[in-house]
This record gives structure tokens, sequence and C-alpha cells, in this order.
């Protein structure tokens, strides 16, 4: 399964519901605001450096981008929007809205 979360761990519970349930190996991808979960220097990184240990981790560069994030935590692939089609295709996907 592709867990796909969209808002920010800081202001949203969604990315910790998500770590919880994820099952091992399963692949996350952060999109619009959950890109600020991989920014390097937040209280989140050192979680998320647990993370890209058990699950493949992917932020959309758009959305980096947009937010001014060109800093990432170690280990988390960068995507484009063909990318992020592909996991799609490739994953039966669920959103944490």
């Amino acid at each position: 399964m592709l867990h796909i979360v969209n808002k920010s761990p800081f202001s949203n519970g969604n990315m910790d519901t998500c770590l919880r349930i994820a099952q091992a190996a399963d692949p996350i991808l952060l999109i619009e605001d959950g890109v600020f979960a991989v920014k390097k220097g937040t209280s989140m990184e050192g979680r998320m450096k647990e993370t890209v240990g058990r699950h493949p981790v992917y932020a959309l560069q758009a959305d980096l981008k947009a937010r001014g994030i060109d800093q990432v935590v170690d280990g988390v692939k960068l995507c484009d929007y063909s990318g992020f089609v592909a996991l799609v295709e490739e994953h039966r996907p669920h959103s944490w809205l």
C-alpha cells in the first residue's frame, strides 16, 4: 500500500497515524504540506531518519520547492509528477487527508 500524506506533521496527527499503521516496507509519499516532515533541522528529523530505515519515503519535488525546502532528511527520495503517477500505478494508494 502507498501511503500519501498531505498535511504538515506540525499541525495534524495524520503522519503519526500513518507511521503507526504502515506495514514494513510500505512506501510513503509526502505531498503538499506533508513535505514539511522531511525538512532537515526540524523536530521531525529524527523520526524521519528512523522511518527511511523501514519504508521508502518519497517527497514531491514541486511541493518542496513551493515551500522553500531545499534540504531534506538523508534517505528521502525526491520524485516528480511522473514518479508520483508511477508509485500510484505500482501500489494501491491510501490518502491520509
